[in-house]
C-alpha cells in the first residue's frame, strides 16, 4: 500500500446509512474507488449496487473482503457483527474502517483494535463529527480560550418514544442482544467521544442505567458523570420516552460559555467576557465526507493525522461500558 495512489473500497452492509451519509463519499472523494457492496438480500443488494454504479456484489462478506482487487473494508452493518468481519479483514491484511460505535462493548473493540495494532494496519470508526466544520469551530473556541479555563460539560439529551418504539416491533436499535443500552449505544457514543476531541480524555465516569419504559428489552434511560483527564467535569442525561425533545450541550468555562447540540443542526453559540458569536454551519449532504477524505489525506497523501482511529473509539467504548457499570 505504501506507494498506491487509489485505494479500492469494499462496503459491507449497504444500508440506509450507507445510502447518502457514507457511502457517496467513498465513491467521490478522489484517490478512493468503490468497487464491490455486501448484503444478504440480494434484491436490495442488486437495487443499490445498479444505483451506485458499484462493478462487484456479495452476498457473502468473505468473498468480498478476500477479492484480490479490494484494499480496504467499510464495515457498515449492526454492531453485533462488527468484530466477526473485523478480525477477518485483518486476517486478510487490509485497511478497515467501521461504523461507530466499534462494537456494542470494550472488550470486543479492544480485540479489534490489538489485532490491528499488531499487524500495523490502519484502523478507523465513523465518528465523522470529529471532522465537520461546526464541531471544528467549537474546538477552535476552546483552543483560543474564549470560555476562559473549562470548568464543566453538560449534555441532556431526551425524546419522545417512537411509533417503532411503542409497537413491539423488532428494531435491532432495541434489542438488547445486539445494542444492550439501546439508543445510548447508538447515539450517546457520537457525543462522548466528541467530548473526548473537545476536552481531552474522559478518565473516570460512572453511571446509573435501566430500562425505565419497557417499551423493549434494552435500557432506555441513562444518567452519568465523568471526569477529564485535565480535571474538567462532566455530567450527562439521556432519556428516550420524554414528552419533550431535547439535544443541548453546554460547556462552562471561567470567562463564558459554549452552547450546541450533537444532532440538531442548529447554531452554535459562544458567550464570554470578550466575545459573543453565533454561528450556523451546515453540515455536508455526505455527513461524512470530510471522514473519509481525512482518511485520504492520511492514506495516500500523507499530510494529515486522523482524528478517528481504532484507539479513540476504542477509549469511547471504555467510557460507555464505565456508565453502563460493564467495567
Amino acid at each position: 500500500m505504501e506507494n498506491k495512489k487509489t485505494i479500492k473500497w469494499g462496503i459491507i452492509g449497504c444500508g440506509n446509512v450507507t445510502e447518502v451519509k457514507s457511502g457517496p463519499a467513498y465513491k467521490n472523494t478522489e484517490g478512493f474507488e468503490l468497487i464491490a457492496v455486501m448484503r444478504r438480500d440480494v434484491e436490495k443488494l442488486k437495487d443499490y449496487a445498479k444505483r451506485h454504479g458499484i462493478k462487484k456484489y456479495y452476498t457473502n462478506a468473505d468473498d468480498l473482503i478476500n477479492d484480490d482487487e479490494v484494499d480496504a473494508v467499510y464495515i457498515a452493518t449492526p454492531p453485533d457483527t462488527h468484530k466477526l468481519y473485523a478480525l477477518k479483514v485483518a486476517e486478510a491484511g487490509k485497511i478497515c474502517c467501521i461504523e461507530k460505535p466499534m462494537t456494542a462493548n470494550y472488550t470486543d473493540s479492544l480485540a479489534i483494535y490489538n489485532i490491528f495494532n499488531d499487524k500495523q494496519l490502519p484502523l478507523f470508526v465513523a465518528y465523522y463529527r470529529r471532522s465537520l466544520p461546526r464541531f471544528l469551530k467549537i474546538k477552535e473556541w476552546l483552543n483560543n480560550n474564549f470560555i476562559g479555563e473549562v470548568r464543566h460539560i453538560n449534555w441532556h439529551f431526551s425524546r419522545p418514544a417512537s411509533d417503532l418504539d411503542k409497537s413491539g416491533d423488532y428494531n435491532w436499535r432495541t434489542d438488547a442482544n445486539i445494542a444492550p443500552a439501546g439508543y445510548f449505544d447508538d447515539l450517546a457514543s457520537h457525543g462522548l467521544d466528541l467530548f473526548n476531541f473537545l476536552l481531552g480524555n474522559i478518565k473516570e465516569a460512572h453511571g446509573i442505567s435501566l430500562n425505565q419504559h419497557n417499551n423493549y428489552t434494552a435500557k432506555d434511560a441513562i444518567t452519568a458523570c465523568w471526569l477529564h483527564e485535565n480535571n474538567i467535569t462532566g455530567s450527562g442525561t439521556w432519556n428516550f420516552d420524554c414528552h419533550h425533545s431535547l439535544d443541548k450541550v453546554t460547556i462552562y468555562g471561567s470567562e463564558g460559555r459554549i452552547e450546541f447540540s450533537i444532532f440538531h443542526e442548529n447554531t452554535i453559540v459562544l458567550e464570554s467576557i470578550t466575545k459573543t458569536e453565533e454561528l450556523f454551519i451546515e453540515n455536508p449532504k455526505h455527513i461524512q465526507m470530510y471522514h473519509v477524505e481525512g482518511m485520504r489525506d492520511m492514506l495516500i497523501n500523507k499530510n494529515f493525522t486522523h482524528p478517528s482511529t481504532g484507539k479513540t473509539a476504542l477509549h469511547a467504548n471504555w467510557v460507555m461500558d464505565k456508565i453502563l457499570g460493564n467495567l
